[in-house]
Parts: C-alpha cells; sequence; structure tokens
C-alpha cells in the first residue's frame, strides 16, 4: 500500500510539474539564500565565518591541505628563510622542500594554497558588507561596527596576499557580483596598499579599545596592523603615531614570563593585540579549529608528545643567533662563526652534555633540544624526537606546541596535535620593536635602544628561564640590556634587527621582514652556503634579488583569470 501512495504522489508530482521549469530552481544542500541571512543572526555568522578564515582554513582536506595556508605562515615566514628547515624526511611534503631549497614555481600547490584561503577570507568579509544593509533589525551602532571589523578583516587577507605576491587584485563589495562570475577576474596591475590602508584606518576609526568577546578585532589591533602595512610600506612617521597611541593607551604590557605568549592557559593575555583563536572540543568534529595548519610540526616520535609529523625543525643558523657575548648582548656580525653543540648524528642511547656556553633564554623558549627540559614533558631527548636527524638536523619546534598538562582539556580528543594554544600574529612585544625601527629612520636613536631594552629587560626575568627539576636554569643564560649609547644609526639597525629575530623566532616573520628591510638577498646568500655544510640540499641555492621577494602568481590562478581568451592576471617579474 505504501509503495502504491508514494508512485501516486510522485505522479501527482510530474503532473503538476510538467509544464513548468521551476521544479528545477532548487537552493543546493546546506546552503543559505540570502535573504535568510539577513537578519541580525545570520550577519553575525557571515563576520564569524570571515573571522574563521584567519587561520587560513575551512574546507575539508583534499588536494588542498591546511598547511598551505595556516595563518602562522610557518612554511613561507620561517622555512623559506633561515630560522628553519623543513624537517622531517626528504620524501614528504615534496612542494616545501622545493621551496625551501629556492626552486620556486608558478605550478607549486601551496602557493595556490595560500591564494586560495586569503581570497576565501576577502569573499567572506564582502558577504557581510553586501547583506548587512538588507538586515533591518541591526542597530547603527551595531551595523558601524560590524563594517569596521569586515573591513579589518578584507584589510588583513589582502595584507597578507601583498607580502606573499605583492601585484594581486583588490576585491571590494563594489567589484563582486553575485550576478557576474567573471566579476573578480579584474588585473592585477594596481598597487592596493592604498586600499589596504583604507581598510584598517576605517576599522581604526570605528572599533572599540576592548571587546566583550575575546577574539572580536579592536581599534588596537587595527592600529597595530595599520603601522605593520606602514612600516612594509617605509612610512615610518605614520607607522610611529599609531604605536606611540597603542603606548599611550596603558592597555598593554609586556608579560612577566616570555613563554607566557606561547601557552594555551595564557591566551588573551596583557600582552596580546591581535591572536588567531583556535578551539577544541567545540563541536566541530575533526578538531579543525585547533590550529590545524601546524599540525605536521610536532616531535616524531620518542614515546613523548606526539608521534607525528616531525616538520618545521630548527635551523643551526637561529639556534647559533642566540648565542651572547661577554656583556651579555648578540653577537650581531659573527654569530654563526661557531656552532652551539648539538647532537646532531648521536644515538639517544649515548651520553650527550649539551653546550655550555652563553645563550640567550628565549633559545629554550624557541627550540628543543638535547638535554633541556621540553615544555613539561621530560627532557628531550634528542634523536628519539626527530624523524631523520641526518635530513632535518637535531632539534624541534616547539612555541606552537602543547603542554602535557593542556592534554584532554586543551587539546582535541583523539589528536593532541591539534590544540587550542592561539597563534599570536601582533603583540606588545612587535609594537616595541616596531617603535624602535621607527626611532631610528625619524626619530631618536635612544628612544630606539630603550624600546629593546625593554624587551631585553622581560627575556632576562630569571623566573622565565627554562629549568631543569632540580630547580636551577637548564643552560648558561646571559643576557643583559644595551648599556651605552646609540650613536650610529646603522648599528641602531642592525641590532633592532637582530633582536626581532630573537623575539619572534619561528613565528612565520621572518622572511617578510627581510624583505622589508631590504637585506634579503645579503643575509640569504650568506644563509644557504653555510647552511649547506650540514645540510646538502642547500649547495647552490641563492636568493635572486629583484625576483625572490615575492612569491610567484600562481599559474592556475593566472589560467581561471580569462575573459575573452586573455588571463587578466600578469605573472610576477623572473617567473
Amino acid at each position: 500500500m505504501r509503495k502504491i501512495t508514494l508512485f501516486l504522489f510522485i505522479v501527482c508530482c510530474t503532473i503538476a510539474t510538467s509544464c513548468s521549469d521551476k521544479f528545477l530552481e532548487v537552493q543546493p544542500k546546506a546552503a543559505l539564500s540570502n535573504t535568510v541571512l539577513q537578519n541580525k543572526a545570520g550577519i553575525n555568522a557571515l563576520l564569524i565565518g570571515a573571522y574563521s578564515l584567519l587561520d587560513g582554513w575551512a574546507t575539508a582536506e583534499g588536494a588542498y591541505r591546511s598547511y598551505q595556508s595556516s595563518g602562522d605562515n610557518w612554511v613561507y615566514g620561517s622555512v623559506a628563510s633561515d630560522d628553519a628547515y623543513k624537517g622531517t624526511i626528504a620524501g614528504d611534503q615534496p612542494p616545501i622542500s622545493l621551496i625551501e631549497q629556492g626552486n620556486i614555481q608558478s605550478d607549486n600547490i601551496y602557493f595556490r594554497g595560500k591564494w586560495r584561503g586569503m581570497y576565501d577570507g576577502i569573499a567572506r568579509a564582502n558577504d557581510v558588507l553586501q547583506n548587512l544593509p538588507m538586515a533591518k533589525d541591526i542597530s547603527e551602532a551595531e551595523s558601524k561596527q560590524i563594517v569596521a571589523e569586515s573591513r579589518f578583516l578584507r584589510g588583513h587577507f589582502h595584507f597578507e596576499l601583498k607580502k606573499m605576491y605583492n601585484m594581486v587584485p583588490y576585491i571590494d563589495d563594489k567589484t563582486y557580483s553575485p550576478s557576474d562570475l567573471e566579476s573578480t577576474k579584474v588585473p592585477n596591475t594596481e598597487d592596493i596598499w592604498p586600499k589596504i590602508n583604507a581598510d584598517l584606518q576605517a576599522a581604526y576609526d570605528v572599533l572599540p579599545a576592548t571587546q566583550t568577546q575575546k577574539g572580536r578585532v579592536t581599534k588596537w589591533a587595527a592600529a597595530a596592523t595599520l603601522a605593520k602595512a606602514y612600516l612594509f610600506q617605509k612610512k615610518y612617521a605614520e607607522a610611529k603615531t599609531l604605536l606611540d597611541a597603542i603606548v599611550a593607551s596603558g592597555q598593554y604590557k609586556l608579560m612577566p614570563l616570555y613563554h607566557d605568549n606561547f601557552r594555551a592557559v595564557t591566551n588573551n593575555n596583557a600582552e596580546s593585540i591581535f591572536e588567531i583563536e583556535h578551539s577544541v572540543n567545540d563541536g566541530a568534529s575533526g578538531g579543525e579549529n585547533g590550529n590545524i595548519g601546524a599540525t605536521l610540526n610536532y616531535p616524531y616520535g620518542g614515546g613523548g608528545v606526539t608521534t607525528c609529523c616531525g616538520f618545521f625543525q630548527p635551523s643551526q643558523n637561529l639556534v647559533n643567533a642566540f648565542k651572547t657575548d661577554a656583556n651579555g648582548l648578540p653577537m650581531l656580525d659573527d654569530f654563526n662563526k661557531e656552532d652551539v653543540k648539538s647532537d646532531q648524528g648521536i644515538e639517544s642511547t649515548a651520553a650527550f652534555t649539551p653546550y655550555d656556553g652563553q645563550v640567550d633564554p628565549r633559545l629554550d623558549h624557541t627550540v628543543g633540544r638535547r638535554g633541556i627540559p621540553f615544555l613539561d614533558w621530560g627532557v628531550h631527548p634528542g634523536k628519539l624526537y626527530v624523524r631523520d636527524q641526518a635530513y632535518g638536523g637535531p632539534y624541534s619546534p616547539k612555541k606552537h606546541v602543547m603542554y602535557r598538562s593542556d592534554v584532554g582539556t586543551n587539546t582535541f580528543a583523539s589528536n593532541p596535535r591539534l590544540n587550542a594554544n592561539n597563534y599570536r600574529m601582533i603583540r606588545y612585544s612587535h609594537v616595541l620593536l616596531w617603535l624602535a625601527e621607527a626611532e631610528i629612520e625619524v626619530g631618536s636613536l635612544e628612544k630606539a635602544r630603550d624600546y629593546v631594552n625593554q624587551i631585553r629587560r622581560r627575556a632576562a626575568n630569571p623566573d622565565g628561564f627554562v629549568k631543569g627539576t632540580d630547580g636551577k636554569a637548564a643552560a648558561n643564560y646571559v643576557i643583559k640590556e644595551y648599556a651605552t649609547a646609540w650613536t650610529d644609526k646603522a648599528l641602531a639597525r642592525k641590532a633592532v634587527q637582530f633582536e626581532q629575530r630573537l623575539e619572534f623566532g619561528m613565528e612565520g616573520h621572518r622572511r617578510f621582514d627581510l624583505v622589508r628591510w631590504g637585506i634579503a638577498d645579503v643575509t640569504l646568500n650568506a644563509y644557504y652556503p653555510a647552511e649547506a655544510k650540514k645540510r646538502s640540499y642547500l649547495n647552490g641555492v641563492t636568493f635572486i634579488k629583484g625576483k625572490h621577494e615575492y612569491f610567484p602568481i600562481p599559474l592556475q590562478e593566472i589560467l581561471n583569470s580569462q575573459k575573452n581568451g586573455k588571463a587578466t592576471l600578469t605573472q610576477n617579474p623572473g617567473y
């Protein structure tokens, strides 16, 4: 009887629709029409969707993976610099190996992964702005703040693209038309800095100094991001004005302990200005909100932290940079003449005594090395934590790694590599060191020295030293302030740039900083031949000035940009 009834229902439906095509007009499953979203709840959902792209990831893993577009830029900012190796083994994720080795081609899937992630974020911000005017249950004040948050996010995503590829299309809510799928096929011939600046300025002008919901951007997040953009443009006076305002607000301070910037239990602390929020056990079935972009970057084995995957290993060059001289200061010019002792080639069962020379205490909050406590997991065992020491070196990454005490609370139930340790994209220490940069160029060298000394004073706090089970410092930590007045601008500039490397090592900033400082070619072409003595795959690698400052526009995006048989996107010089 049920079958007959069902058959009659189908026939009736067929008759009712046989003279009309309206039955074909079906909304896609798992999609909402604009009219459903044009209200307060819908707009907030769209805005949260835009925020969710800050970590670079939104879709199921396939050919495009989370680590290609990770918000911390570990591949493009660190592995593509002198801070880190790809690590693991030669045959795992070969597209990263190509980037590390300077074999940079436009068909590398990683470049398209980053491009897609950022333009997905831009599209979501524009969705908010296009639908907002039709939402009638939102007050004028709320509307202004929603616009400001959306424009901040759009500015941020374009900023990420700008520093990666330089000449990229700027897509705003006026450019994209839902009824014209080719509306975003616009040339990349325009320098988009003015439009990035305008988005960030609009956000700064409207956003409140604080937000009740953690993770929503504030006036000072916009100010810091705009100041950073100005530094990339060498507009030091404009950057200084904004950075001075952040300091004058009194809202932020350096945390007493350096490592509090890298713990889930101290997320959104007094030093944090702009964080990418990570969460776990929040209903996402795969734990994908838990810093999925860094999921490869954990010790490989050893019965400790995890069993996967051994990527993102600190370079010997970075480790050497943490050595200090007799005055407790960085060895700006000759830090790489002699290596900090490592356990390269030594089995974990064999005896090993760690380096006993003077080092900056931030070393052991940045790098995992044999004989030094690895967070609260016990002493780093060396080779047991490394997948292939001969290929990737003896060191492990550390800043993003969860503590043992986080497991089960700040880690995903079935995969502790997915965790709630936020990525601090901008913190107060950035503001102070950026101010030091600006003061050197348009202000006072002595003010610059004071800002750097504030950073070093915090690092010198013995309460923040990594300690052994006996409560004593785990290594010979010696760090002091610059006691002599700065009178040489070039030397001051070098000191500030070096301090930024020490403070932000392994945080995805290094290559972009080298490029904006105009020293990428000199620095990396000194790094490659020296490091090649340890990592033979770096033999013959060269940074080509005038080409490698930026990555290539992804080939597939150029092909997809065609209108009337002609590409609207132009490739970067040299590719």
